[in-house]
């Protein structure tokens, strides 16, 4: 039964249902109708915007409202460069097959267009908003033209000696061609004036992305307080403009900005040497096609006409937005001294059982003496990182295999790796050079182990290794034991601080055994499916975690309480979706965390009406993946790699594994009690795809989730 969609969004309520003449409701769906499903650019177009609605939040400091507002200004770069580039790319192609949620790609991108187009203007309305209060609190961005003699002296001195020597001005005249634009760069359209003959000339100069884009301004004297002035570094520059083009008068200059396609493929005839490849993929995004230019609003129509003509984009790619543009820069100002102006300092605990270790390999003993879960970054990752600096400078430790995908730079885990190779340990690293926007990081990381005699591997051309895994043989007094530790994390250290996510350290047998069968298959040939414990994509874990969903429908057909609880990031594996429509028919209660995407609509009558989906946008990035299944009491939990997307579930490498010991899974248990709780940064996914803010209501106790769990951490 049909449920009528806009093209835009889609709302479905008991209205917009065809009665029947028994019942107002259906109590039957086909579950391939496109309306019972929302659409994946959209959905991620919806969690960033609750990503800006945290930089709107009054309620949090200003400084993390800056934040926020950066941290979704470059979610919107690399959703253009990659998501938007994928439709572009199919339309041109000719696709017209659309998604389960029925929209063909040109559909898609007309509405993704409409909801940007709406969303920049509350960005630059939120701008100048945090921009007044700031200034309010001793934080200044100011215009260089509002600066005194003093201030723009000093500038205009920095200017000549830090700045012009970085820029090349690129004249486009018939003996030159219209310069090469990268990707995200900001860049100045001049036009000049010859002095001696009149002749106007166009200009390109690329603000320099190897310097402060906020640049600091010299201090008033006799100002003693915490007050902290900058001015935009394309500000400066053009203020500056005569010092670049002597003898031409500068008649205008306009700031705009450019995205390039970055969602590129390595060709199956030049994979022979993934490495190489992957190196000329990198190379070859610099020179993607256009998919966005931003342009400050009063650029004159001959600068657009020369942009779009030389940058071969379309009238409807063009966006206008207030200077400045590329709010990413905004993250620079996290730095300065304002702790006042910030979330409250924290510091994350070391977990209990690893606090009090004299030498870093008691560790081991530690492991030995039972399970050990940690949940970051409200646990510290250090005994992450300890681990495997143990195991390099252990004599006891034969050898040690790690997946890496992104790992960050100066990466003390990669460090650690190194110097157990030198310290004559068997080390293997499968490093993943196609985590995106990480390849060259990774490529770098894979030379340098290689250099030091690590066994690099770099995965399988057609799949990505995703899986979190750290193997470590070790002989112990009594026999070769292995040392685990599985996450639901990069094995990052950087993010490990601002990323929610889970870790397990365990040396059970058959874990040391799954992890072993694993590592073989990803350095070697293997086609084993048979794992003991693991969930292993795509092999054998689609199959096995929708028995664990039939599995609970079979409970309610027995009358006995039936109920999923799943966290993840995305969900949108439209097999995935149709499975939880079936369990919630039959009766199963299902609560869903999902940060980003989802493309299930929850709430329908007779549909999904035992289904709730919430959304988590607070001071740490939710990232772990945890799903738990009640079975009549005795709960199977497992965590890992996967979210329930078909690229994780078909084309990645994937782990899930589960955790045995039953006071984690309480300790689990209570932690996905108090996500679902979350009345102060949780949203509710409605069924149109739009989502509300919880709230507490009249005598219910407000719940900060990562507040409770950091009070947690600390108090034990």
């Amino acid at each position: 039964m049909a449920i009528a969609p806009s093209l835009d969004s889609r709302t479905i309520t008991t209205a917009d249902v065809r009665p029947t003449p028994e019942t107002d409701i259906p109590t039957t769906y086909d579950l391939d109708d496109p309306a019972l499903f929302i659409n994946r650019e959209l959905s991620l177009l919806e969690f960033n915007r609750r990503v800006l609605e945290e930089a709107e939040d009054e309620t949090n400091p200003i400084l993390e409202r800056a934040k926020f507002l950066a941290i979704y200004s470059s979610n919107m770069d690399e959703f253009f460069m990659v998501r938007v580039a994928g439709l572009v790319q199919q339309v041109a192609a000719g696709i017209t097959t659309p998604p389960a949620d029925g929209l063909t790609p040109i559909e898609q991108l007309i509405a993704i267009r409409r909801r940007v187009r709406a969303n920049l203007k509350v960005m630059y309305r939120c701008f100048r908003q945090i921009k007044t209060q700031l200034s309010e609190v001793g934080v200044h961005l100011h215009n260089y033209k509002d600066l005194n003699k003093s201030q723009m002296e000093a500038l205009d001195e920095y200017f000549r000696d830090e700045i012009f020597p970085v820029i090349t001005p690129l004249a486009f005249d018939p003996g030159r061609p219209f310069p090469h634009i990268s990707s995200l760069s900001l860049n100045l359209a001049v036009l000049v004036r010859d002095s001696k003959d009149g002749s106007v000339a166009f200009a390109r100069i690329k603000v320099p992305n190897t310097l402060p884009r906020l640049v600091p301004v010299k201090r008033l004297k006799g100002d003693t307080r915490q007050v902290y002035r900058f001015v935009w570094l394309e500000d400066l520059i053009t203020h500056n403009l005569a010092e670049l083009f002597p003898g031409y008068e500068i008649i205008e200059a306009h700031q705009f900005r450019i995205t390039r396609n970055a969602d590129l493929e390595i060709e199956a005839d030049e994979a022979s040497d993934l490495l190489e490849a992957m190196e000329a993929t990198v190379r070859r995004r610099r020179f993607g096609f256009v998919v966005r230019l931003t342009l400050a609003p009063g650029t004159p129509e001959h600068i657009i006409q020369l942009l779009t003509n030389n940058l071969n984009i379309n009238e409807e790619d063009i966006y206008q937005s207030r200077a400045p543009l590329g709010l990413s820069g905004l993250m620079s100002i996290m730095t300065i001294n304002r702790p006042d102006l910030k979330d409250p300092q924290y510091l994350p605990a070391i977990h209990p059982r690893l606090r009090n270790l004299e030498h870093r390999e008691e560790i081991f003993d530690a492991i030995r003496e039972g399970d050990i879960l940690l949940h970051h970054p409200y646990d510290s990752f250090v005994p992450v990182i300890d681990f495997l600096k143990a195991a390099a400078r252990d004599p006891k430790v034969l050898a040690i295999k790690q997946t890496l995908y992104r790992a960050g730079s100066n990466s003390p885990v990669v460090a650690a790796l190194m110097e157990a190779s030198e310290n004559g340990k068997q080390v293997s690293a499968l490093v993943e050079l196609k985590a995106r926007f990480d390849e060259e990081s990774n490529i770098v990381w894979a030379r340098a182990l290689e250099r030091v005699g690590v066994h690099v591997v770099y995965g399988f051309m057609s799949l990505k290794t995703h899986s979190k895994i750290s193997l470590v043989v070790r002989r112990d007094e009594d026999e070769i034991r292995r040392y685990v530790h599985l996450a639901t994390g990069n094995y990052n250290a950087v993010t490990a601080n601002i990323y929610t996510d889970m870790g397990l350290f365990t040396c059970k047998p058959d874990f040391g055994d799954d992890a072993s069968d694993l590592f073989n298959a990803l350095t070697g040939y293997s086609k084993k499916e048979d794992y003991k414990k693991f969930f292993v994509a795509p092999l054998t874990m689609r199959k096995r975690f929708a028995a664990l969903i039939d599995r609970e429908i079979k409970w309610t057909k027995k009358d006995k309480p039936a109920r999923l609880i799943f966290k993840m990031n995305s969900l949108i594996d439209p097999e995935f979706i149709r499975h939880l429509y079936r369990a919630s028919q039959a009766g199963v209660e299902i609560e869903l965390l999902v940060r980003g995407i989802c493309g299930l609509r929850p709430g329908i009558p007779n549909l999904s009406d035992n289904i709730r989906v919430i959304s988590i946008v607070g001071r740490y990035l939710e990232h772990s993946r945890i799903y738990y299944f009640h079975n009549n009491g005795n709960p199977d939990i497992y965590l890992g790699s996967a979210d329930l997307m078909p690229r994780n579930l078909n084309r990645r490498i994937e782990t899930l594994f589960p955790i045995e010991d039953l006071t984690l899974k309480q300790e689990l248990i209570e932690a996905l009690e108090i996500s679902m709780a979350d009345n102060i940064n949780a949203r509710l996914l409605r069924a149109d795809g739009s989502y509300v803010n919880l709230a507490p209501t009249d005598g219910e106790k407000p719940r900060d989730s990562q507040a409770e769990f950091m009070l947690r951490a600390k108090s034990r």
